[in-house]
């Protein structure tokens, strides 16, 4: 395989009704990489180590920014009913009402595959980016040759829920404000908390990216019609027992926001599929692990 390196090209695309901020870099013409993003989080947020290390493998590595996130649409749809009553709906299995669901998510990634004239690509989801490989794994078979899975689940309301200090931090307490400095110091305290333990960062790094995602694009209303999507979602159970396609799921043990016992789950549902549950890791990508990442993931892929 051709290991043609490229400066990296973001553009906006036009999928599925939205406008798609994308980033494509790699050989062009290798074998399309399509990484999807978690909750709250823009492309920026996968490292660029990461990254790189499938561009050296000849792949055509692309990452983009969710709807309601970074760069991409921003819709303006009001969010209906109090968010404990949402929550409670959602853990009792029941319908909940959102403007868009993760299964829209889903049809995104494949609105942007038609965009670019990919016919099949390899799909890296993380957290709720997960989640939305999986759907698009399970409804549109025919588009994807493997999946890599990180710190993921199936959303499931019978998984148990995230660490109680958790909980509060992302129903918002703590610092107030919506200006750079209240969403620096709002941000680290919740990175802190899920953050790998064998593996933490500098906190000045961490910082740094906070400020520079917050100046690229700060979009509060987004995150919550994006975790409204998450849970009119309901369990994809019965779509992940579907997949077929080359699989690996990477997951921290001492992850407190998407718990380790969703892993299981995944592997249980996908007997095909290789686990890996990584010691000292948190809801994060630790720098050390990032080679390992790639290469446990290129494998897979390279039998997709």
């Amino acid at each position: 395989m051709s290991k043609i390196s490229s400066v990296p090209l973001e553009q906006c695309i036009e999928a599925n009704g939205l406008s798609l901020c994308v980033e494509s870099r790699g050989n062009p013409e290798g074998e399309p990489v399509i990484f999807v993003m978690g909750l709250a989080a823009q492309l920026t947020l996968w490292p660029e180590a990461l990254l790189e290390a499938y561009v050296a493998a000849g792949y055509q590595v692309i990452r983009f920014d969710n709807r309601d996130i970074g760069l991409s649409t921003h819709l303006k749809d009001r969010l209906t009913g109090h968010p404990v009553s949402v929550m409670a709906r959602h853990r009792f299995g029941l319908e909940v009402a959102a403007p868009y669901s993760l299964r829209d998510m889903a049809a995104d990634v494949v609105g942007l595959m038609d965009a670019m004239g990919l016919a099949r690509a390899h799909l890296v989801g993380v957290s709720m980016g997960g989640m939305i490989s999986q759907i698009v794994a399970a409804q549109w078979p025919e588009r994807v040759r493997s999946l890599t899975l990180i710190m993921t689940s199936t959303n499931s309301p019978r998984l148990p829920l995230p660490q109680p200090k958790l909980i509060w931090k992302l129903a918002g307490v703590g610092v107030k404000g919506h200006d750079e400095t209240a969403v620096v110091a709002r941000s680290l305290e919740f990175w802190r908390a899920i953050q790998s333990p064998g593996f933490p960062p500098r906190e000045d790094d961490v910082r740094a990216r906070i400020t520079r995602d917050f100046r690229r694009s700060y979009h509060p209303a987004g995150i919550l019609r994006q975790t409204r999507a998450i849970m009119a979602a309901g369990s994809l159970s019965s779509m992940t027992r579907r997949i077929r396609v080359p699989t690996l799921i990477i997951h921290g043990k001492a992850d407190p926001l998407v718990r380790p016992v969703a892993a299981e789950q995944l592997k249980y549902l996908l007997p095909h599929a290789r686990l890996e549950m990584v010691e000292g890791m948190g809801h994060d990508l630790p720098e050390p692990l990032l080679q390992d990442f790639a290469g446990m993931s290129l494998e897979v892929i390279s039998n997709g």
